[in-house]
C-alpha cells in the first residue's frame, strides 16, 4: 500500500508559478513510476508529467518547456514545478504511484494509487 498526499495548489495569475508536492508513504520502495495528472471540469483526466525509477520523464505537449517533474531518490516526494502558468492549466491536479512493472508514466494509469488532488486556478 502507498499513501499519497498532494500540496501546493492555489490561485495564481497567468504567467506565475506554483510548485506542487506529492508526499508518499507506506511501501514506497515498491514504486515503479509516479506522475502528475489533471482534470478540468467536464474533461477527462489527462497526463501532465510522469517519471520512472530510472529518472526518465514524460510530459504532455501542452506543458513541455514550462513544467518540470522531479523526485527524491527514495520516492518520498515528487514535485511538479509549474512556470508560465496559463488559464487553461486550471484543474485539479492528482498524484499517482504505480508499483506494477510497465511504462505507466507514459499515460494515465489504470492502476496504482491516487492522492486526493489539489486545485490549481490560474486567472487571466
Amino acid at each position: 500500500q502507498v499513501q499519497l498526499v498532494e500540496s501546493g495548489g492555489g490561485l495564481v495569475q497567468a504567467g506565475g508559478s506554483l510548485r506542487l508536492s506529492c508526499a508518499a508513504s507506506g511501501s514506497t520502495s515498491s514504486i515503479n513510476t509516479m506522475g502528475w495528472y489533471r482534470q478540468a471540469p467536464g474533461k477527462q483526466r489527462e497526463l501532465v508529467a510522469g517519471i520512472n525509477s530510472g529518472g526518465s520523464t514524460n510530459y504532455a505537449d501542452s506543458v513541455k518547456g514550462r513544467f518540470t517533474i522531479s523526485r527524491d531518490n527514495a520516492w518520498n516526494t515528487v514535485y511538479l514545478q509549474m512556470n508560465s502558468l496559463r488559464p487553461e492549466d486550471t484543474a485539479v491536479y492528482y498524484c499517482n504511484a504505480v508499483t506494477l512493472p510497465g511504462p505507466w508514466y507514459l499515460r494515465v494509469p489504470t492502476t496504482g494509487y491516487w492522492g486526493q488532488g489539489t486545485q490549481v486556478t490560474v486567472s487571466s
